[in-house]
């Protein structure tokens, strides 16, 4: 047994002792960010504050900085040698979700495209 780190019966198999552990604080600063960029979203997409064409570009901007406010704080991804399998799961998550909504507007746009003209019309 090795006695340099102490044993914890709480930690899930894999968890080392010299992982940080999230703390209120970290929460806290999770949903100040959270909060804040929905705030954001809300007045670009209300106001005349960014040029009309260039409002889904920042909405889409906006998204992935709250998806990567999500990750960091709420489910503690990091890119430390042990959240490999963690990052593997999003990136695999994240291309099955591509693959639906490309695959989706693919068959949408050639059922379309390839649909008999009603008689009469």
């Amino acid at each position: 047994m090795d006695d340099e780190y102490p044993q914890f019966d709480d930690r899930h198999p894999g968890v080392r002792y010299e992982e940080s552990v999230a703390n209120v604080w970290t929460y806290t600063a999770g949903l100040g960010l959270a909060v804040l960029l929905t705030i954001v979203s809300f007045v670009v997409s209300q106001t005349p504050l960014l040029w009309g064409p260039g409002v889904p570009v920042g909405l889409i901007v906006l998204a992935f900085a709250q998806i990567g406010v999500h990750l960091v704080f709420f489910l503690h991804m990091g890119t430390g040698p042990d959240h490999t399998n963690n990052l593997i799961a999003l990136v695999f998550g994240l291309l099955i979700v591509f693959l639906v909504i490309a695959g989706s507007c693919w068959i949408m746009f050639h059922l379309n495209a390839n649909l008999m003209t009603m008689p009469g019309r």
